[in-house]
């Protein structure tokens, strides 16, 4: 089924799973899934060792782990249970993940915004940030200088924080 973004809340209530991570050939213009049945997937990072893709899932809350390399070619896992639901997912530049949280993980439907806005997730989540209530970021991407640069679809500006 397909939602429009308006109706976000509505993808995570009914559990729909006709996500797919999809490879495209632009020397062929081919295109093929690598995995269907996918439930709410809202961003798409590569590792830094270009191994796997990191796929955040809103509605389960958690990081998917898909294999592009090496023995485990092909197949996925959990990367990480995230206390929120994740909209995109960046690298860090230190070989883990930056994740911007939309809202707290809790039971629907859903209540009031919380102050957790992301997490840096590696083997485990080893980093939160934290902020204002009326703040709910779609993306956090880390520049070399350390700053953490972090958007919203809900806001008119980036907010940048030093490290």
């Amino acid at each position: 089924m397909n939602y429009p973004r308006s109706q976000h809340e509505r993808v995570t209530a009914t559990g729909d799973s006709t996500g797919r991570l999809m490879r495209y050939d632009p020397r062929t213009g081919r295109v093929a899934v690598l995995q269907s049945g996918i439930t709410y997937p809202n961003g798409l990072a590569i590792s830094a060792d270009r191994t796997h893709l990191v796929v955040a899932l809103t509605g389960p809350c958690k990081l998917l782990r898909y294999w592009i390399t090496g023995p485990k070619a092909g197949t996925s896992e959990t990367l990480a249970d995230l206390p929120g639901y994740p909209d995109n997912v960046r690298p860090d530049g230190r070989g883990g993940f930056w994740v911007a949280l939309h809202r707290k993980k809790m039971e629907l439907p859903f209540g009031p915004d919380s102050h957790l806005l992301a997490v840096r997730v590696g083997a485990d989540v080893i980093q939160v940030m934290r902020g204002p209530k009326s703040v709910r970021p779609t993306e956090v991407v880390e520049r070399e200088d350390g700053k953490l640069y972090m958007g919203s679809v809900e806001l008119p500006y980036v907010a940048v924080v030093s490290s």
